[in-house]
């Protein structure tokens, strides 16, 4: 029952990601604002789920990960709440960034697998939790597209509104309280520097193709975000109760993960990013297959399926091979999966079976990450350190976007009144993803193996991580 009602709420908390990308063409009109504008209640989310992911982590080794899921759940209800009933940009704007603070669900969740299951259970039910972040993000998009389309756009934000009701019941009458945790100050100028940090870093890699990479406020920016990150760093290394222990983190196990899983995050936004606009481009530009946003979105949904079935193949693989390996083979799979995209892309089912290839990787990896992670760090600080995971991935995700969106707006060409990429411009995104797949697959191979998480003394009569379950191999 516990899996189960983690998967749901990760499944649940995904969809936040997709909720509104039916509504991208119509944002402007419902409120009343130019594109770059209305384009904030998309990056309001990505970068509030980035920058909460290692705060939830620590707040909830701290205070207990089922209360600060249910305040992560809780979050996401009033923001949703907030989004349907208004029609203003600013509001939309706080209700999705409360939405975006949901994400940190997911690591959360990983982690009191981690403190509740038995060890035999421990890695089948990290590969399913794992498998969330696609499945939701691949039903998300049919699903919201269905709902805009044959209703008004509220009933979206009403419906999430719902689910995360739900899920915050099922949490606070099903799940028992994680009994560990590590008592002590919280770290809020450590969490203030962070957030100030990752804000001044990912709204330019995110808006920068709207200002102008070489534009004042993009440059000022990055500017900031490497003057406060640096400091924030000093900071962290030099104070006690930290937010992150930059010293577990560098540590070649966990540092040489969390830079496969940028390259993994940036693999798997450019699916996202890329099919879709092949699946739904006009038959008039030579590759475009025209399909509406429900049929394209129902051709990438088995993507999500194949994530979820693999998942204890994965959780198998990572006991016999170690995760190790399963990030490595996970990697290789997802180039494959482009380069099938790179010379099969004319029809639907090419780019199904594309996709669904891509998504095997990632099911494979997203499984690997979070085992590599835990079987590194002091059970006390597993939940920061999949924030801190889960945060590299989120990186990865708004570099890929800025990117691709940069390709696709630099090599296009004129349909009437419209701009729309030329095929070529897909051919250098594939390319992209496919040296992305490619250098996370070399990161992973370089892993090193064996040697158990740090024998911190556990809290409350808990085990150490070497007992925990978690493959260290």
């Amino acid at each position: 029952m516990i899996v189960a009602t983690l998967a749901f709420c990760g499944i649940v908390v995904s969809l936040m990601q997709t909720l509104i990308i039916p509504l991208i063409p119509e944002l402007p009109k419902f409120l009343h604002a130019s594109a770059t504008d209305a384009s904030w209640a998309i990056t309001a989310t990505l970068v509030a789920g980035a920058v909460v992911t290692p705060i939830s982590g620590r707040l909830g080794d701290m205070f207990g990960k089922r209360r600060i899921l249910i305040l992560s759940l809780l979050a996401m209800v009033v923001g949703s709440v907030l989004c349907a009933l208004s029609d203003s940009l600013s509001i939309i704007v706080v209700g999705r960034t409360l939405q975006g603070l949901a994400m940190g669900a997911i690591p959360l969740g990983i982690s009191i697998m981690r403190d509740e299951l038995p060890p035999a259970k421990v890695g089948p039910a990290i590969a399913t939790m794992s498998a969330t972040m696609g499945v939701g993000g691949a039903i998300g998009i049919p699903l919201s597209a269905l709902i805009a389309q044959t209703a008004n756009w509220h009933i979206l934000f009403w419906v999430a509104a719902g689910l995360g009701l739900a899920c915050t019941l099922l949490i606070a009458f099903v799940l028992p309280e994680s009994p560990v945790f590590t008592p002590g100050r919280f770290d809020g100028w450590g969490a203030a520097g962070l957030a100030v940090g990752l804000v001044a870093l990912l709204v330019p890699v995110t808006k920068g193709s709207e200002w102008g990479w070489d534009s004042p406020l993009t440059i000022g920016m990055f500017v900031a975000s490497v003057v406060v990150l640096l400091v924030w760093g000093f900071y962290q290394l030099r104070t006690t109760n930290a937010l992150v222990d930059l010293r577990v983190s560098a540590r070649p196990r966990v540092l040489l993960t969390n830079l496969s899983s940028i390259m993994i995050g940036f693999a798997m936004y450019g699916m996202s990013l890329i099919f879709i606009q092949l699946l739904m481009a006009p038959a008039a530009t030579g590759y475009g297959l025209e399909l509406t946003m429900i049929q394209a979105g129902l051709a990438l949904a088995p993507g999500g399926i194949v994530m979820m079935l693999l998942s204890p193949v994965s959780a198998k693989l990572s006991a016999r091979r170690g995760p190790k390996v399963t990030l490595t083979l996970g990697a290789l799979v997802i180039a494959a999966g482009y380069v099938v995209a790179l010379f099969l892309n004319g029809a639907v089912w090419e780019i199904i079976v594309a996709s669904m290839v891509i998504s095997a990787g990632l099911g494979l990896a997203f499984a690997a990450m979070p085992a590599l992670i835990m079987g590194a760090v002091p059970i006390t600080e597993t939940a920061a350190a999949n924030g801190l995971n889960s945060l590299m991935r989120a990186i990865g995700t708004s570099s890929s976007a800025a990117v691709i969106t940069v390709v696709l707006a630099s090599m296009s060409m004129q349909l009437g009144p419209y701009s729309l990429p030329t095929m070529d411009a897909f051919r250098v995104t594939f390319l992209l993803a496919i040296g992305a797949a490619v250098a996370s697959a070399v990161l992973a191979a370089c892993i090193p193996t064996g040697g158990a998480a740090p024998s911190h003394a556990p809290a409350h009569g808990t085990t150490p991580a070497a007992k925990s379950g978690v493959p260290v191999a």
